[in-house]
């Protein structure tokens, strides 16, 4: 039986029965196995919500009702249902299928996701947005008990659990964000038990009593109160919210009573459901962790069909290697110990290891109170997710000049995971935190050699941004030096920093070949800027051209230009070659570079065009 096929949009859900949606259940993670095998993307987290998805398609009307996913890690069944897996062959490839929500991709996306702890928020100002328009649709948000880490979901659950708006909230609960869960939050919701059968007595005691209100209210309030002084304490109820649960998140029948009883309360709800991360493929069940994001791998063994080295490595090796000779260093993660490359530490100094969860900004002003006592924290933490603790670095950590050290991971175009992951604002905002160092290392030895700068050669905050993935053909280390001359040459300056340098001088080889004589200078610290190596290659060549993977506003280019014209030096030609406003596509790394202009041709096409005029009138002199 394939009923998959004949699933081509949420209303064909409707006339399955319960064994027909049993089935489609596995049909959708054979499905999942085999594409996601395919493309990489996230793997465990949809596994888990298969059932999940199912019923809340057959209960909420999505064209209308309003679904928001937190982060958006497990929107793919959803994607399935709603006319989107004949493109799951694109996933995540150049103008293919995003990984996450994207409303301009379908009108059953209700919001951009990426990042965690927001859906509350947003579904709140829909559901209030909805009321103040005098609107009739439903408001649900999905949020996993990993998100429950971060802050923001509590400010949004207060405020809603308060609003009194009709709004469901699905607390998708399977012990885990990325890695394991951790926190008083976790455990908590490891105590929070009801039984099935309790919801249904509810039910049927509100159609008995719900048309007689002042009865109703009165045996309400006596029944809370007495709940209140005998029973444990549950958060959600004390902010507001109707707690339905634990459900079953894998009982479709069970979901669909409960879900469908909180769309009919007409209140601030929280649904708890339990589900089992990776459930249906034993490689994702037994190591969920290992399949929440993979690249394409081989579904009979379970490997990754590319492994390779990637910098995150060589930064935790160098780490952990320093902190046996230092026990004053310390780790510090936000859910992601192998991600970051901190699995090793955190096995060989677990006492000096600390995985505060999805909780970047906690992070950043508890690494300030540890800086400010004596130890040496480290924040390893990927570019996107550290935009979270701008606050704290220039509050906790700047005003005191405290010695924080940020390893920032991802930096730069990331690739396939798209706008929301993209590393391409560090540059604009870490330089913009005083008294913050920056360095960009461009192969392993050189992140491991400015690690160790970072952590003993410089005060107060320091920054560390590298990509992801492995090196290019540049694999020296430029010591201590601020700037590096790699290349000489007369005719043009091109100056960039970290990976993209390796373009930078493939387009140098590609313009000698042209007749031009480049000079190639490499930024090893990027704040403060070494502009005298700058300037004075450019009273030589008189054209400049940069080329950096980051946002136009505040990048390296822009600050160079702006000391250009401070020193008021006259040049024949200028250009920054950037990402403009940052906001960047799904695709590969190399795709994506060349639809910016920054692969090595079209680095080589832009410095050649600043002499086509030159070409020109020398053609024309030739011709009289």
């Amino acid at each position: 039986m394939d009923i998959l096929k004949s699933v081509n949009s949420p209303e064909d859900l409707k006339a399955l029965s319960e064994r027909e949606l049993d089935i489609l259940g596995s049909e959708i993670r054979g499905f999942l196995i085999d594409n996601v095998s395919k493309t990489g993307g996230h793997l465990a987290s949809n596994l888990g919500a298969v059932e999940l998805t199912l019923a809340l398609h057959r209960i909420f009307d999505t064209e209308k009702d309003r679904l928001v996913f937190d982060v958006g890690h497990q929107s793919y069944v959803h994607k399935i249902l709603t006319g989107r897996k004949y493109e799951f062959k694109t996933l995540r490839k150049l103008g293919g299928l995003s990984g996450f929500p994207k409303p301009n991709e379908s009108i059953h996306d209700a919001a951009v996701a990426g990042h965690a702890s927001t859906s509350v928020s947003v579904a709140l100002g829909m559901a209030r947005a909805r009321t103040l328009a005098h609107e009739d649709y439903s408001v649900v948000a999905v949020i996993g008990d990993g998100a429950l880490t971060g802050g923001t979901a509590y400010e949004g659950l207060c405020n809603a659990g308060q609003s009194k708006e009709p709004l469901t909230v699905i607390l998708n609960d399977n012990g885990m964000s990325i890695d394991n869960n951790v926190g008083g939050i976790s455990e908590m919701l490891a105590g929070l038990r009801v039984k099935p059968a309790y919801f249904r007595f509810k039910r049927r005691y509100r159609q008995i009593f719900g048309h007689m209100p002042a009865l109703y209210n009165f045996n309400h309030a006596v029944k809370e109160w007495f709940k209140r002084r005998l029973l444990p304490g549950n958060i959600f109820d004390d902010l507001g919210f109707h707690y339905l649960g634990p459900v079953d998140g894998h009982d479709i029948s069970q979901l669909e009573a409960v879900i469908g009883w909180a769309k009919e309360l007409k209140t601030p709800v929280l649904v708890h459901v339990i589900t089992q991360k990776g459930r249906g493929y034993t490689y994702a069940e037994q190591e969920p962790e290992n399949y929440h994001g993979v690249d394409a791998f081989d579904v009979e063994s379970g490997v990754e069909k590319c492994p390779h080295n990637c910098f995150s490595e060589a930064f935790g090796t160098k780490l952990t290697e320093l902190a046996k000779k230092d026990e004053k260093i310390v780790a510090i993660t936000a859910a992601m110990c192998g991600g970051t490359g901190l699995s090793d530490f955190s096995k060989e100094f677990p006492e000096r290891f600390f995985d505060v969860g999805i909780a970047e900004e906690h992070a950043v002003a508890m690494a300030a109170g540890l800086a400010s006592r004596g130890a040496i924290p480290v924040f390893a933490v990927y570019s996107s997710f550290l935009q979270r603790g701008y606050d704290m670095m220039i509050h906790d950590v700047s005003l005191s000049k405290l010695h924080v050290i940020f390893a920032v991971d991802r930096a730069g175009i990331v690739g396939h995971d798209g706008e929301t992951h993209q590393g391409v604002f560090d540059v604009a905002y870490l330089c913009s935190v005083p008294h913050m160092a920056v360095f960009a290392p461009a192969s392993y030895k050189e992140l491991r050699d400015m690690l160790e700068l970072a952590i003993y050669r410089i005060d107060g905050p320091v920054a560390v941004r590298y990509p992801r993935g492995g090196e290019g053909e540049y694999t020296q280390s430029a010591g201590k030096a601020p700037s590096t001359v790699l290349r000489e040459g007369k005719d043009v300056t091109l100056v960039s920093y970290g990976i993209m340098i390796n373009n930078v001088l493939e387009a140098a080889k590609m313009l000698e070949s042209a007749g031009i004589e480049a000079e190639v200078i490499k930024l090893n610290l990027i704040n403060p800027l070494d502009t005298a190596t700058v300037l004075r290659s450019l009273r030589k060549t008189g054209r400049l051209l940069t080329a950096e993977d980051v946002c136009a506003f505040g990048s390296v280019g822009s600050r160079l230009l702006a000391t250009v014209a401070e020193e008021g030096l006259a040049l024949t030609n200028a250009k920054s070659l950037d990402l403009g406003n940052g906001i960047v596509q799904h695709g590969s790394v190399d795709e994506l570079e060349k639809l910016a202009g920054l692969d090595a041709q079209s680095i080589a096409e832009t410095a050649k065009g600043f002499f086509a005029d030159i070409d020109d009138r020398s053609a024309g002199e030739n011709a009289i």
